[in-house]
């Protein structure tokens, strides 16, 4: 249990961690590369060790360094692992490895703790099964434990249904590379998250590997390209800086945030634009960002493209005078925990106001007494809730040990500012 301690204004300047995003397409792209790639300023954590860890059973070495993965590629060829592969509850592993897997000679069994084995990857072993993988869910419920036969991908015509989760598009356009014949993954309906297929084909590109992506409605993968290994720079996470602006704008403080990417193609860097909208006063430059609260106000707003800071703008509006209405919301259903059934639980717990639906949430502030909030062994929960205790005194954080998943420094940074 962590009690958050409530305070006045922050004025802080702070650098956030790495892109877990970034961090995990790295390692996938460099262990297929031909020769040895150093990706500096990684994230380490719980997800990215648990992507390291299984890419060793691969046979492909990852050295763990201060500030880096040194990554011995393999051109392709990676081997069978020799046993089961539990990736915990690291999400973007399971999905990345269902294709990958795929290359092996053999056959290779994925697995992950309780929770992992009820999200739902259908869609992915649906699009892979078009193009001659033969990849099953071990219970035939939709979900993990997998079971895939390897011996090569052919390649070809792929049909994928894009309104669950932009990681099973990506899953294949990381591996797209060394299938035996060119692809083209046709997206059946409105692709959800499209900056996450962004930073995907940002970070493909750079390593050698040109897609043609149409509209977020085709991408076609020539045959007969490949990675190239590198020596290559982790940008910072918007997610992860997303609760310091927050705290910023709740506290009505000013926070300056250095190292990140200004131009970034991540989709949560768009979190600005949303505190604006709310009444921030934002200053952006190469070096920093600065970001000044002021008053906030209830705004009206459809989230799809940055998922990830649905719970920090959740916490935010507990602050803000008016309803705010959050929509385009439908896939956090399906993420480390039902995340609008945790939000409306655990903002109902605080004394908010609360409406959810399918794909939205609708909050109005109220009166805020101490509580104990349940994380769901969800980092964002953790993360986000943590922020309603800079100002509503008795805010604690059950399993606070959750935020290990994405940044393990949370709690020990935000200490560092109070």
């Amino acid at each position: 249990m962590k009690e958050i301690t409530p305070t006045e204004k922050i004025i802080a300047t702070v650098e956030c961690p790495a892109s877990k995003s970034y961090t995990n397409r790295a390692l996938l792209i460099a262990a297929l590369a031909k020769g040895v790639s150093t990706l500096r300023n990684p994230l380490f954590s719980d997800d990215t060790k648990y992507m390291r860890l299984a890419l060793e059973e691969f046979g492909i070495s990852v050295k763990q360094e201060n500030c880096a993965f040194i990554v011995s590629g393999t051109g392709g060829h990676i081997q069978c692992p020799p046993n089961e592969i539990s990736i915990g509850l690291a999400g973007t592993t399971m999905r990345f490895l269902t294709t990958f897997a795929a290359l092996s000679p053999g056959t290779t069994q994925l697995t992950g703790e309780k929770r992992m084995l009820e999200r739902p990857i259908s869609d992915l072993l649906k699009a892979l099964h078009q193009i001659g993988v033969k990849a099953r869910s071990v219970k035939n419920n939709g979900c993990p434990p997998l079971k895939i036969s390897g011996g090569g991908i052919p390649g070809g015509e792929i049909s994928l249904a894009g309104n669950n989760s932009s990681q099973y598009l990506t899953s294949i356009l990381l591996s797209a590379p060394y299938f035996k014949n060119e692809t083209t993954i046709n997206i059946i309906g409105e692709l959800t998250s499209k900056p996450y297929a962004d930073i995907t084909l940002d970070i493909m590109k750079t390593f050698g590997v040109d897609v043609e992506c149409t509209d977020h409605s085709r991408f076609y993968i020539p045959a007969d390209q490949t990675y190239h290994a590198m020596d290559y720079a982790i940008e910072a996470d918007w997610s992860s800086a997303s609760y310091f602006l927050a705290a910023a704008a709740i506290t009505q403080g000013e926070v300056t945030l250095i190292g990140l990417n200004s131009k970034s193609v991540q989709g949560d860097a768009g979190f600005l634009n949303v505190l604006e909208k709310m009444g921030c006063t934002i200053e952006r430059s190469s070096e920093k960002i600065f970001v000044k609260g002021n008053p906030l106000r209830g705004i009206d707003i459809n989230m799809n493209s940055m998922p990830d800071v649905v719970q920090t703008l959740a916490v935010t509006s507990l602050f803000a005078e008016g309803k705010t209405c959050i929509s385009g919301i439908g896939n956090l259903r399906i993420k480390e925990t039902d995340r609008i059934g945790a939000l409306e639980q655990e903002l109902s717990r605080l004394g908010a106001h609360v409406e959810s639906g399918e794909d939205f949430l609708k909050i109005r502030p109220g009166a805020y007494i101490p509580a104990d909030i349940e994380t769901y062994d969800d980092h964002r929960m953790a993360m986000s809730f943590a922020l309603a205790g800079l100002k509503v005194p008795g805010i604690r954080i059950k399993n606070p040990s959750c935020v290990e998943k994405s940044f393990p420094d949370f709690f020990k940074q935000l200490e560092e500012i109070l």
